[in-house]
């Protein structure tokens, strides 16, 4: 077995496998990530493409060792992207996809396209994509999505990078492998510690995959709902799905959260480091936290500020909530349901913090599950809402 030490989505990661070991098969059966698909294995369908130092390459003929050091992105890296998000709204407007397995590498292949081409020109993007198999729409869709998008942000102005960003001659991510590296070692993956670990250590600093702003207000003054965040017993009695494990101590709380997403319970245990400021009157807490059942790993991090309303005696709670998921339930929780979920917790947050501030009682000191069905019928519910009053305003 050999280490390999990478980043992968903006997250590094440092795992044993087989010198043999494809990138394909690392990022699929090492990381979850299986939104990089496996065709024909041998580097002509495309539908493995990934991107490597920023560059397509075909993961499948790709050695896990030989990327050594590189940066990884798979689709899964792209949920955030500005061009890929503009790809998948094109790919939905132009029918260019039926079975879907060839998207994701033709997403990442037309995305690099999508960067370099000057302007919209059809023969240019065939021959771009001809790595690129599909046995299902004939092209006409693809070649025609990948059209619109170049041309919408020519249009915006938005200039062609030079190379599509490569620096380096040669092979994507080569010059990457280190002599020496490949001894036998335990694996280990950097962003992914035990509770035990966590609980003997400090909690690391991190860059959140994702960010996601919300906003409540209390009608109780700033100073109150100050000292109440100090409270780290009582706020995580308002928080569903949040225990503690341990007493908190100043400046560090050690906690589980239980999440039920669908058919995958999962029971995330770690701890937190907490940051206060009471001159702004803002704060921040940093956690990470692992379950061992599903295999996935989390870092977070909530950033608060109370703004007064109402001269003094309201409080306006701003939320920057990061994250980084990586396991089984990344695969789940895709950014547009993360965010929706959000809302919902958030608000659940606000309104057991506002009864607990009041004196009312919120009902049993251990929080339930979050159930991921019942949240997800109350969104597409909202939605549906959303949808027949804009149709009979239209009307």
């Amino acid at each position: 077995m050999s280490t390999i030490a990478l980043h992968v989505n903006r997250r590094a990661v440092e795992l044993s496998a087989e010198p043999r070991t494809s990138l394909a098969d690392f990022v699929r059966d090492k990381l979850d990530l299986t939104g990089t698909h496996l065709g024909c294995e041998h580097g002509v369908c495309g539908a493995c493409t990934v991107l490597l130092d920023g560059v397509p390459a075909r993961s499948c003929i790709t050695y896990a060792a030989a990327c050594e050091g590189a940066d990884v992105t798979t689709i899964e890296g792209l949920d955030e992207d500005e061009v890929t998000t503009e790809l998948r709204a094109a790919f939905t407007r132009e029918h260019a996809l039926q079975c879907g397995y060839c998207t994701p590498g033709m997403l990442v292949s037309a995305r690099d396209l999508v960067l370099r081409l000057p302007d919209a020109d059809e023969r240019r993007i065939r021959v771009g994509l001809s790595g690129n198999l599909c046995r299902c729409t004939g092209y006409v869709g693809i070649v025609r999505a990948v059209q619109s998008v170049i041309e919408a942000r020519r249009a915006r102005n938005i200039a062609p990078l030079a190379d599509g960003g490569r620096t380096v001659l040669g092979p994507a991510g080569s010059g990457r492998a280190e002599s020496g590296r490949y001894d036998s070692q335990p694996a280990r993956t950097v962003l992914a510690p035990t509770s035990e670990s966590v609980a003997r250590g400090t909690i690391p600093d991190f860059t959140p995959a994702t960010v996601l702003d919300q906003r409540f207000t209390l009608p109780h003054a700033p100073a109150k709902v100050f000292a109440m965040f100090d409270d780290i017993a009582g706020i995580a009695a308002c928080l569903p799905g949040v225990s503690l494990t341990s007493p908190p101590i100043p400046e560090r709380v050690e906690g589980s959260i239980r999440v039920k997403l669908g058919p995958i319970a999962a029971a995330f245990e770690g701890a937190a480091r907490v940051e206060r400021d009471p001159a702004t009157l803002s704060g921040r807490i940093v956690g990470i936290g692992t379950d061992r059942r599903s295999h996935s790993a989390t870092q977070g991090e909530i950033r608060y500020r109370l703004l007064p309303l109402e001269g003094g005696a309201a409080t306006a709670v701003e939320l920057s909530i990061g994250y980084t998921l990586t396991g089984m339930l990344a695969q789940i929780g895709r950014p547009g349901l993360v965010r929706d979920l959000a809302k919902r917790l958030v608000a659940d947050f606000a309104a057991n913090l506002d009864r607990r501030m009041s004196g009312v009682s919120s009902g049993p000191g251990t929080p339930a599950e979050l159930s991921f069905w019942s949240i997800a019928s109350d969104v597409l519910r909202a939605r549906i809402a959303r949808i027949f009053g804009r149709r009979s305003e239209a009307g």
